[in-house]
């Protein structure tokens, strides 16, 4: 679906594939349904605090975890 999508999900596989949400909330201090909603691309907004966080984290800048997507993605 075209938008604005989050991209963690992937960045975690890479970092380490038995990084758990939970674990990854408890690292970065921060609330684990805000880090769930956010793996899980159910986030309306990016809270700038979590996004600082994951960057440091990651090692990433933003556009590493939200990316945007401007026509459906299909099978080729």
């Amino acid at each position: 679906m075209p938008g604005v999508h989050s991209n963690l999900k992937e960045l975690m596989r890479e970092k380490d594939p038995t990084l758990s949400i939970r674990q990854l909330a408890k690292e970065i201090d921060y609330h684990f349904d805000s880090v769930r909603k956010m793996y899980k691309d159910e986030m309306v907004q990016y809270p700038r605090d979590l996004i600082w966080r994951l960057c440091k984290y990651f090692d990433v800048s933003p556009g590493q975890f939200i990316v945007v997507k401007f026509e459906e993605e299909t099978d080729k």
